[in-house]
Order: structure tokens, then C-alpha cells, then sequence
């Protein structure tokens, strides 16, 4: 199966990034995580916890737009805290800017943080995310103005901040980045980006050269795994619409 479409290829490696996880708050962000993160649920990791977007813990997995026939619980903002701050989950988030050990910018765009070239969301939940539970990142788009050397505001933060942050960082873990073009991980002996796996059709050159900085490669990268048959089956289930496809086009 060679034929496969890119966005369903990224929707596996989220759900992958997911994998082994068991009873936790799993809270992707956007599109795609969100259709990677249920995946993951429905195929393997059943524990998973979701949420609906707003309030609640959905009971089951219902496709992109829809509400969940079954509400699981309430999960008011007080009470998502009191998960983050114990470690016990995983966000995936998008990045403006992130650099070789992690660091995310979500803010602003521009060297003066008090002048800014380009307002952005802001800081968000991004401190509070990194420091305390699993992060992981999806960026749709994999070019050197998103792969920088340096961030220009710090709002997730990477593993070179973690190290010198000490004991308050013990729940900082920063696990897949995953991308139109590859999947990224930080396991190296000094927590560098590395390319984990480049999607069929994609090279390592061509990530490389949408990269700002060198990034770790260890011998010859694997292909990102293809979705199996269940997996095709699923996403399309999941995602009627094919929001995912407009998201990343084949």
C-alpha cells in the first residue's frame, strides 16, 4: 500500500505518539491530534481519557464535529489542574516556533517581546503544560520559519531549560513532534531533536532543509509506519468529513 494519503499517515504517528500511555488525560489540540489522539483510543489504548473541548470527559469516541452521546464526568477547569499539576497527562500542541531541544513559541513573532512583529495567541497553558506533564507537538507545516535556531519568546520549555529548572521539572517529558514531513524525537545523549522517521515520498534532505538548525540523525531513518487497514477504517469513521485531508493534502 503505497498509495496512502499523507494526512492519514500523521494521524497514525499520533496516535502512535499516544501508545503505552493507559489511564491518562490525553488533551490533543486541533484537527488532526484530536482525530490521532481518538484513534488511539478506539484501536489501542482504550484507558485513554478525553475530553469534549470544553467541560466534560466523553464516555465514547465520536467523529470530528460531533457530540459525544455519552458524558463520562465533569471536568471543570479547577479539576483539569489538579490533573496537569500530578503529571497525569499528555497534550499535544502546535508550535509557531520550537528549537532543537523543544522550546515553544506560542506568543509572538519578532526579537522585542514588548514590540512584537507578529501577536500570536499568547503563553496560553504552554508553561504550565511542559513542566508538568508529557508534551507533545503538531505542526502542520515543516519549514525553518517554524524549526528555528532560537525561539523568540520561550513559552513551552525544552530540555536545556528543564535541566536547569532541576527537581520542578520531574514531570517534563517531551515526546514526539510530529509533522507533514516526519516524526521528531528528543532521544539523544544530549536531548537534540532527531529525525525519528520521514513520511513516504519525503527525504531526509528535505527535512533537513526545512529545518533551522542540524538536526540528530542516527544511521539511515526509517519510513514513518503506512496506516493499516483498521486504522484507514477508523479515520474515515472518525473523520466523515475528511477534515484531515484539507488540513495536510496528499
Amino acid at each position: 500500500m503505497t498509495d496512502v494519503a499523507r494526512a492519514d499517515v500523521c494521524a497514525v504517528a499520533i496516535a502512535d505518539c499516544f501508545r503505552g500511555d493507559g489511564e491518562i488525560l490525553a488533551n490533543p489540540i486541533g484537527t488532526l491530534p484530536t482525530l490521532g489522539g481518538r484513534l488511539a483510543r478506539e484501536l489501542h489504548e482504550p484507558r485513554l481519557v478525553m475530553t469534549d473541548g470544553e467541560a466534560c470527559l466523553i464516555g465514547d469516541t465520536p467523529p470530528l464535529g460531533e457530540a459525544p452521546a455519552v458524558i463520562a464526568g465533569w471536568n471543570p477547569y479547577r479539576r483539569m489542574f489538579d490533573v496537569v499539576w500530578g503529571g497525569r497527562r499528555h497534550v499535544m500542541m502546535g508550535a509557531a516556533q520550537i528549537d532543537r531541544y523543544g522550546n515553544q513559541n506560542i506568543a509572538s513573532i519578532g526579537a522585542d517581546p514588548d514590540r512584537p512583529m507578529r501577536q500570536l495567541l499568547g503563553f496560553r497553558g504552554a508553561p504550565g503544560n511542559t513542566i508538568n506533564n508529557p508534551t507533545s507537538y503538531w505542526i502542520p507545516r515543516h519549514s525553518t520559519r517554524v524549526f528555528v535556531e532560537k525561539v523568540d519568546v520561550v513559552c513551552g520549555i525544552g530540555y536545556d531549560r528543564a535541566a536547569q529548572v532541576g527537581a520542578a521539572a520531574r514531570f517534563h517529558e517531551l515526546r514526539r513532534v510530529v509533522t507533514n514531513l516526519a516524526v521528531l524525537d528528543f532521544e539523544t545523549p544530549d536531548r537534540r531533536m532527531r529525525l525519528r522517521s520521514v513520511h513516504p515520498g519525503v527525504t531526509v534532505e528535505e527535512v533537513q532543509a526545512a529545518t533551522g538548525f542540524e538536526l540528530a540523525i542516527d544511521g539511515e531513518v526509517p519510513q514513518t509506519r503506512l496506516p493499516t487497514p483498521e486504522e484507514l477504517a477508523v479515520l474515515d469513521r472518525l473523520d466523515p468529513e475528511g477534515l484531515r485531508h484539507r488540513e495536510v493534502p496528499s
